[in-house]
């Protein structure tokens, strides 16, 4: 029984080896050939520095100007070109369950990379839930997303003039199905 085990084990050995083998590049030291220069220059991270990765902007916190959250964002838009034309933004619901989604114009929004720096100890009415304009207030120590680094490779949070009662009454977005 062991010795057909080992045999199975070297044949199996032997089988993976060609694959490995026949897996290799045949061309190795034509360093100068047009396909190998391509691929370096445009897989370089160095050449995307600055860019935003899209999947980290879907699911971005979207707040107006006063720093009320408003929703997130769901989706981009964008035309056959590339380009992208408008952010379909949640509002309300638990979850995605009861949501109401709303696109806007791309232009209309603002992507900020410095995170929203909340200053409790200016807020002295005693506030324990907070306000339209101001959080509620925390004991101890400030809130650890004011002190982090902004991330190069998406924004923190994007802002958008409305409430969301505005965004609310705007007409629902839905995806066509045909």
């Amino acid at each position: 029984m062991l010795v057909k085990s080992i045999i199975a084990g070297v044949a199996g050995s032997a089988l993976l080896a060609t694959v490995a083998i026949a897996q290799t590049p045949t061309d190795k030291g034509d360093k100068m050939s047009p396909a190998a220069s391509t691929t370096t220059s445009t897989t370089s991270a160095t050449s995307y520095q600055g860019n935003w990765r899209a999947s980290k902007v879907a699911g971005l916190s979207v707040y107006n100007d006063n720093n009320e959250s408003v929703g997130s964002i769901n989706d981009l838009l964008m035309d056959k070109g590339g380009s992208i034309k408008a952010v379909v933004i949640g509002v309300g619901g638990f979850l995605g369950v009861g949501e109401h989604l709303v696109a806007v114009p791309f232009d209309k929004v603002k992507f900020v990379s410095e995170p929203i720096a909340y200053t409790g100890a200016s807020n002295t009415g005693g506030n324990a839930g907070g306000t339209a304009k101001t959080p509620p207030t925390t004991t101890g120590a400030a809130p650890a997303a004011a002190a982090a680094k902004p991330n190069p490779w998406y924004p923190d949070h994007a802002v958008y003039n409305a409430s969301k009662d505005e965004l609310k009454a705007m007409p629902e977005f839905k995806y066509a199905t045909e």
